[in-house]
């Protein structure tokens, strides 16, 4: 069995919706493409070595689209290392739609997305997601997912569609390498999917420095 490895960027407050570019997103949504200004070579770097040794992409729909229109056209140019993945490996696109799968290697994932998902990760051993939130959000809750790695950016937009909302169910986490942040304060954490559920406990019991 492989892993599913999610790639999301985020602002502090956690929304993760059009960070690319202005009309990735536009509906009711004032700023598409706030990352741009807070790129620098540390988070550029650490993108580029997170896809390494991908096999094989599964993205949402939206996502997808936006992907298909740009990467099958950026080989020989600046970012080629990764328009060369992205155009070489298998791609899976979740849609209850009838997406244009024109870019080669694409195939659309059955209706029952759990099971489908199931079967991507048996026949890849690094299979990533990028963006596609509301992709993400269904993995999320049905803990089909591996690891997380989550681009933190150091501003606050106060509205937007958040990396959790509407799709999280108690899981725990393990920190997999220490935070790693960039010149302009974005601060990368990686994590793995934990064993177990979160637990409780009582910060008053004696010993807990609680007055």
């Amino acid at each position: 069995m492989g892993l599913i490895h999610v790639e999301l960027f985020a602002t502090l407050d956690l929304v993760a919706q059009a960070p690319g570019t202005p009309d990735e997103d536009p509906i009711g949504f004032p700023f598409g493409g706030w990352q741009a200004p807070l790129l620098d070579d540390v988070s550029g770097a650490q993108v580029a070595e997170a896809y390494e040794g991908t096999d094989a992409l599964l993205l949402g729909r939206r996502t997808y689209e936006i992907f298909a229109a740009y990467w099958p056209h950026q080989a020989g140019g600046s970012d080629d290392s990764i328009a060369t993945l992205f155009n070489r490996v298998p791609k899976y696109v979740a849609s209850r739609g009838r997406p244009d799968l024109s870019w080669a290697g694409s195939s659309q994932l059955g209706p029952d997305l759990a099971r489908a998902v199931r079967e991507v990760r048996d026949r890849h051993e690094h299979v990533k997601v990028v963006g596609s939130l509301n992709l993400v959000q269904s993995l999320l809750r049905e803990q089909l997912f591996d690891r997380l790695d989550l681009w933190v950016h150091p501003i606050l937009l106060g509205t937007g569609k958040t990396v959790f909302a509407g799709g999280a169910v108690p899981t725990n986490l393990d920190l997999l390498e220490p935070p790693a942040a960039g010149p302009r304060g974005t601060v990368l954490l990686r994590y793995g999917r934990g064993e177990g559920v979160p637990g409780t406990g009582d910060m008053s019991a004696p010993g807990r420095g609680v007055d």
